[in-house]
């Protein structure tokens, strides 16, 4: 029975986690540091260390800090490919659908390595999406399918999405240690 019990407060804490990520991502620039210290909250929980509210706020703080410059590069990223999509869609360019699909292969490729950089946030950037996306395809493949989950309970009932981010969140510690990181 108390293992059953673990299970039940580990959800519940991805679910609070979710909700705490929402409202620090609230300014939408700081989605990626709100990852991050959402993931470091989650690792601190599993850990049996102190993992309260102002722990989580001191991880937003610092991964703010020592990674906008990655976060708005991130943002730029995603920009540039929503703009080739919408450029694809207007039907001016010849082989526009295949430049569609590969802009949404793009942002969906983008999305899962800032995703996973963001999981190992204390580690540089750089080092971590090479590691974690080149060696682990299918962890990036978990991922995306958490993505998928956090869309269709989003699209279902949007207040869903906030506690389906908190278990994307524990999805991305979960592939991070699984492959030992």
């Amino acid at each position: 029975m108390g293992q059953r019990y673990a299970r039940f407060a580990l959800f519940a804490e991805c679910m609070l986690t979710g909700a705490w990520l929402v409202v620090a991502a609230l300014p939408v620039v700081t989605l990626l540091p709100a990852f991050a210290a959402a993931c470091g909250h989650l690792r601190r929980y599993l850990d049996g260390e102190r993992a309260g509210w102002r722990e989580f706020a001191a991880g937003v703080v610092a991964a703010t800090r020592s990674g906008w410059r990655w976060s708005l590069a991130w943002w730029a990223g995603l920009g540039l490919l929503a703009f080739d999509w919408a450029v694809a869609g207007s039907g001016l360019l010849p082989g526009g659908r295949v430049m569609a699909g590969l802009s949404v292969v793009g942002a969906l490729a983008l999305v899962v390595v800032g995703l996973r950089t963001a999981a190992c946030w204390p580690q540089g950037p750089a080092a971590v999406a090479r590691r974690a996306v080149a060696s682990d395809p299918g962890g990036s493949m978990l991922l995306l399918g958490g993505l998928a989950v956090v869309a269709v309970a989003g699209w279902m009932l949007l207040p869903l999405a906030v506690p389906a981010l908190g278990c994307l969140a524990g999805a991305a510690v979960a592939v991070e240690r699984r492959i030992g990181g």
